[in-house]
Formats: C-alpha cells, structure tokens, sequence
C-alpha cells in the first residue's frame, strides 16, 4: 500500500480524496505533490529490478534462437515515445551492461510484433530486426491479440494446480534440493505446514511457481491435497476452483512489515466474497476504508523522505493478486484497473498489478457468467497470498483464513 500513490504522479492525477488513514481513525489524510514525488523513489525500485543470481538448475525462458522472421506473433504493440524505445540483441542487468553492439534497432513509437512474453522481457520484432526489450518499454494498452480466439489476452497466466503444503515447504530458487528444514542459502522463501498456494506447471519433477518476478521450485513431496485448477469455466471437480494465482511478500520481521503481512490477511477476509451474476465488486469498497476500525494496522508509506504509518499497506498485494485470478476467466469484466506507476509493483511483473487506496486506484469488476462465482482469499503468514474463483452452488461458506 506503500506505494499505492505513485501512479498518481504518473496519470497526472492529483485529486480526489484519500481513502485510507493516517494518525486517528476517523481523520483523512491527504498527501501534497512533493510527498507524492518522494513516495516515487520507492517505485523506481521496480523500474531497476534486478534478476537474482541463482546457482543450480532453473526453467529457461525463450531466446532469440528459437524464433526467426517467419515466426508468428502472438500480439501486436507499439513501443513507448516516452521511454527508452532501443530492442537489444542480449538480455541485461544494469545499464551499465550495455554495450554499443546490443543496440540492434530503436524502434520509440514504432510498432512491433511481440513473439515471446518472459518475466521480465518481450522478444519482439521490427521489420528484419528481432530482440529483447524489457517490459515497461510497452504500454499495457498498446498490446494487442493477433488471434483473441485462440491466443489468451495479454498477461494472462492460468495456474494449472492449488495444493496445501504438507511439511515445511522450501520455494527454491533453483531446481536443488533443499539440506534440512533450515535455510541454505537458495530458498527464495519457507512456508509453513497447511499453507495453501497455487502451481503454474510441474517441470522436471518440480512445482514451479511464480515468486516476483522470477521462478521458484517446491519439491512434490512437501505438497499434500493437490487439486487441478479447471483449464475452462466448467469445474473438473466440486472443489476445483476456475482461477487461482498466489503471490509472495516479504518475509522481514520488522513491525512494519509484520502489520503489513496482518493487513494482507485482513484484506483477503474482506475481499472473499460471493457474486451473483451482473454484480459488480469495487475493492475500495469491500476492503475499505482502510482504518483501524476495519482491523488494519499501520504500515510504512513513504513520505516526506521518511516512511510514515498508513493504515491498510498491503491490500494493493491482495487486490493485485486477485486481479491475476480474474484476468483467467473471460467472462468476468474488469471495470477498472491501475497500475502502480509505469513500473508496477515488484513482487508481480509488469502490467500485473492492481492498486487501490482511493477513486481513481481501485479495482472494479462485473461478473458476466449466468452463474454466481465465489472468490476466496487466503494468506498464513509466511509469505504466500492466494486467491481462488470457484463456481458458487449456494455451500455453506467458511471464513477465509
């Protein structure tokens, strides 16, 4: 929720009364445009995200050696004017990096064939060019399908399994083995036992999941109840859901952060709810207003150069989650969404975060279905944040943990 506000800056929004409270519980809050500014430098954090040095084995996004110019494209967009617009024959890491031969072409403004969507990278092509450029380099609303009939939209990433961990469960950031219950070193994070999570895939007998923006590995023998995920709108089994993402938070045991993490589970009891066909969900609305009277606690907002305690940091993690669930399902509409500035937020990719915290940084949506969907969010603390879509028979419904 930190960073909630930045998007501000970058919309040139700079109105409308805050939603969530700082000091007393009854007193609104509103911050000036240099508080706004200097709660940007947090975002350029995610603007220079850098890929983890990872030792061992790890699933190999695409390069450019397997597409050529005959490839078919899977979306059609145009790069930014405002924004470094140069595609790269190689991936890097700081600029820094960047030598003049890695600057095959500078394609600002123009439009490009996007062949590949990594986590942090496009390989695109312009006319007998084809690169990498990073993710931010391209507006999310100038990505377009080539074939909506058969291509998922944009950013949409179905998760094919929700499992509950069985043991102390180890998310690794490589294909290694873990040595004990402890940490070596190569854990991206450790959940508890009975922690519920959703899996992308399995890949040479790992579960992989997606931790920031990277991948992490669980070895199967620390999962237990594993349920598929339905690849349509029609459940496999009563209790498969239609949709689920997870996403992970830190994990630092500051106070900060730890009401932060109590804010996330919060947020996820409020926003577990059930929506009968044309109703319409606005998160501010569910969630909100994010005081203590709501259960939230304070955590940090940058501001005045300084991080000051606002109440309800941490529901733009669950309201962003949440949107990867429904971005699954094409019938449910997304009324609106913003990101948080051009950068997003770190712990998704790019294009995949949904702020709120006031009226113009909220998510709203409209069930579509001729059939009632139940959403259900759950967070244990430790690091991981679930959301689920199932289809709704009018079961007895229990609080979300």
């Amino acid at each position: 929720m930190k960073r909630i506000l930045c998007i501000i800056l970058a919309l040139g929004i700079l109105t409308g009364t805050m939603s969530f409270a700082v000091a007393e519980e009854d007193e609104d809050f509103q911050f000036s445009d240099e508080e706004l500014r200097e709660m940007q430098e947090e975002e350029d954090q995610a603007e220079n995200y850098i890929e983890a040095e990872v030792q061992g084995e790890v699933y190999h996004e695409k390069t450019l050696e397997d597409f050529d110019m005959n490839s078919p494209a899977l979306y059609k967009a145009k790069m930014r004017t405002d924004f470094n617009g140069t595609i790269y024959s190689e991936k890097w890491k700081s600029e820094e990096d960047i030598t003049p031969k890695m600057r095959l072409a500078d394609a600002r403004g123009k439009k490009v064939d996007i062949l590949y969507v990594g986590l942090i990278w496009f390989i695109v092509r312009r006319d007998n060019v084809i690169g990498y450029v990073r993710r931010q380099q391209i507006a999310k609303s100038d990505i377009e399908s080539v074939d909506p009939e058969n291509i998922p939209p944009f950013n949409v990433q179905k998760h094919a399994y929700i499992a509950k961990t069985a043991t102390t469960c180890h998310v690794r950031k490589s294909m290694t083995p873990s040595k004990g219950d402890g940490d070596d070193g190569n854990n991206w994070v450790i959940l508890k036992p009975g922690t519920e999570l959703s899996i992308w895939q399995f890949y040479n007998g790992w579960a992989m999941v997606n931790y920031w923006r990277e991948y992490g590995y669980i070895d199967p023998n620390e999962l237990t109840d594993l349920i598929p995920v339905s690849p349509t709108d029609e459940e496999l089994f009563p209790d498969s859901p239609i949709a689920a993402y997870t996403s992970y938070y830190k994990m630092t045991q500051n106070e900060t952060n730890l009401n932060r993490i109590h804010n996330i589970k919060t947020g996820c009891q409020y926003i577990s709810q059930v929506l009968q066909p044309g109703e319409r969900l606005d998160a501010n609305k569910t969630m909100g207003p994010y005081r203590p009277g709501k259960g939230y606690k304070q955590a940090g907002v940058l501001t005045a150069g300084t991080s000051k305690l606002g109440y309800g940091g941490g529901t733009c993690q669950v309201s962003s989650t949440l949107y990867n669930a429904l971005i699954q399902l094409p019938d449910i509409e997304i009324n609106h969404r913003r990101p948080h500035g051009g950068n997003g937020a770190a712990y998704l990719p790019i294009h995949c975060d949904a702020a709120v915290g006031n009226p113009e940084l909220n998510l709203i949506f409209t069930n579509r279905y001729d059939f009632p969907i139940r959403i259900l969010g759950t967070s244990n603390d430790d690091g991981a944040l679930l959301m689920r879509v199932y289809r709704y028979h009018g079961e007895e419904i229990t609080e979300a943990n």
